[in-house]
């Protein structure tokens, strides 16, 4: 195989995979949509799916500014449901803080020795 063919068969290759990238993400902006109803995704699936090429151009043309907004709204999304769970699964504050918050807020003035010793002590029974 000639080294020219060899480099036309990879162009190809990574073509058909830039293509097919290119054909989930339609797809997936499709689904992800918010603004459109069913029929509305049923239509546009239909019309990529029959005229493939001609269905992309025109999705990209009329939509394509506003995937980038979906997507980025998604990644925000995924985003904040993981350091929730992260919050979440890591616990609260640690009995150090709590402590350190008690005694600013006892030389504050806010609570009295008696109310802090009893924080104190709850705060420590449950570390």
């Amino acid at each position: 195989m000639p080294l020219l063919d060899l480099f036309i068969t990879m162009l190809w290759f990574f073509l058909f995979v830039a293509w097919l990238w290119l054909l989930i993400s339609v797809y997936a902006d499709v689904f992800r949509s918010d603004d459109l109803g069913g029929l509305g995704k049923a239509l546009w699936v239909l019309f990529v799916l029959v005229l493939p090429y001609v269905g992309v151009l025109v999705y990209l043309i009329a939509r394509g500014g506003r995937m980038q907004e979906r997507s980025l709204a998604q990644a925000r999304q995924a985003r904040s449901a993981t350091e929730s769970y992260i919050r979440e699964v890591a616990g609260g504050a640690s009995t150090a803080d709590e402590l350190l918050k008690l005694a600013q807020l006892r030389d504050q003035g806010v609570l009295s020795p008696e109310e802090f010793e009893a924080q104190r002590a709850k705060a420590l029974a449950q570390a």
